[in-house]
């Protein structure tokens, strides 16, 4: 996958999500990832001021789309996709939903996700099935948090991150998440709290691992000029790009660094903005180093050095970058970079509420992952 889209007449124009905290608190309740995806639907469409009637392109994630079809009542689209249900495919399906607007194949497309990991009692990890999972179980491979936790291991040996380079994101993510009504924890982490925690995989503690929840998020594209007609304040998608690094496994010796660099090249370059213009960043954060190989790909810090920069420059709302302003996958929630769109959208909109980052016209979503994803989000 190698792809690039410059798209001044994109934008998103509806987002919805379910209330993480309700279904965190929620316990013993098996909830069914179609229903929470359509709830989440339903909110887009009212915060876009459309129909259901007007959709005429699907992309599903985690749910399929036959059931998600059926229970929304749109049974004849014009496209209609399902996409696994890893993260990566979060940006992915913006990115279709993109080119399906620029090409005209469509006029709106939804995009949807819905999750009951909590619920069922989900792992992302460990369980049996998959074309490695044997020999990568025999060597303790048993989740992306071991591949995570080894990539960072090196990491540490070739740049000298310290023990405690991690906490500062940790405890970012929490710290924003307390101005989120919808976040699962609402307090603070203090750094001796941070390095008292336990390791899952070492050197990854418990707080450097995405919080599995049940919930859905929705988004709905369409062009701007069908934008100005509807509820809310459309946001652009100045420019997406994406590209692939594809093994057997869930590692990259360089960090996904090629990857992510010819990305940004791509995506900064369509859309005239670079990192120093960034009000806010959303980065995927399945596992908090990989905030630190998303800083040094997207050219935020350099390479090597991201665990300073995030320590020296300050990734809070008072910052020089204010990053994952929702409290991320650690403390939000884990939707699967699915939430940090809606987070993206929100800031622009100014309607982030008490976690609002002033003067915030243009954000940028990072996935460094086996597909490397971003966008950069405007103003209109």
């Amino acid at each position: 996958m190698s792809s690039s889209v410059t798209t001044p007449d994109v934008a998103i124009v509806g987002v919805g999500q379910t209330d993480y905290r309700k279904l965190y608190e929620e316990r013993g309740v098996r909830r069914d990832a179609n229903g929470l995806a359509a709830e989440a639907l339903r909110l887009a469409l009212d915060d876009a001021g459309l129909d259901k009637s007007e959709i005429d392109g699907i992309f599903a994630s985690r749910v399929g789309y036959n059931r998600i079809a059926d229970v929304l009542g749109v049974h004849r689209p014009r496209f209609v996709q399902e996409l696994e249900g890893s993260g990566r495919m979060s940006g992915v399906a913006l990115q279709n939903a993109v080119s399906l607007i620029a090409t005209g194949a469509a006029d709106v497309v939804a995009c949807v996700y819905g999750n009951n990991g909590r619920s069922v009692q989900m792992k992302y990890g460990g369980e049996e099935g998959g074309e490695t999972a044997g020999y990568d179980a025999m060597f303790g491979m048993t989740s992306p948090g071991a591949y995570v936790g080894l990539m960072y291991q090196r990491y540490r040996h070739l740049y000298g991150a310290p023990a405690d380079a991690l906490a500062p994101l940790a405890m970012n993510n929490r710290r924003n998440a307390t101005r989120n009504p919808v976040a699962v924890f609402q307090e603070e982490i203090t750094h001796e709290q941070y390095m008292s925690s336990r390791y899952i995989a070492e050197p990854l503690r418990l707080f450097d691992y995405c919080l599995i929840n049940d919930g859905g998020v929705a988004f709905i594209v369409t062009s701007m000029e069908r934008a100005q007609n509807l509820r809310k304040a459309p946001v652009r998608v100045a420019a997406t790009a994406g590209a692939a690094e594809l093994t057997n496994f869930y590692t990259s010796e360089d960090f996904f660094h090629e990857a992510c660099s010819e990305v940004a090249g791509r995506v900064y370059g369509a859309s005239g903005y670079g990192p120093e213009d960034m009000d806010a960043l959303q980065i995927y954060d399945n596992f908090l180093p990989t905030i630190l190989f998303s800083l040094e790909g997207f050219g935020h810090a350099p390479r090597g050095e991201s665990w300073r920069w995030v320590r020296d420059h300050g990734i809070g709302f008072d910052g020089d970058r204010p990053m994952n302003t929702s409290g991320g996958h650690t403390a939000e929630s884990y939707m699967q970079g699915w939430a940090l769109h809606v987070e993206a959208v929100k800031q622009i909109r100014r309607e982030a509420g008490d976690r609002q980052v002033a003067g915030c016209d243009v954000v940028q979503y990072i996935c460094a992952a086996p597909i490397v994803t971003s966008h950069v989000f405007t103003a209109a």
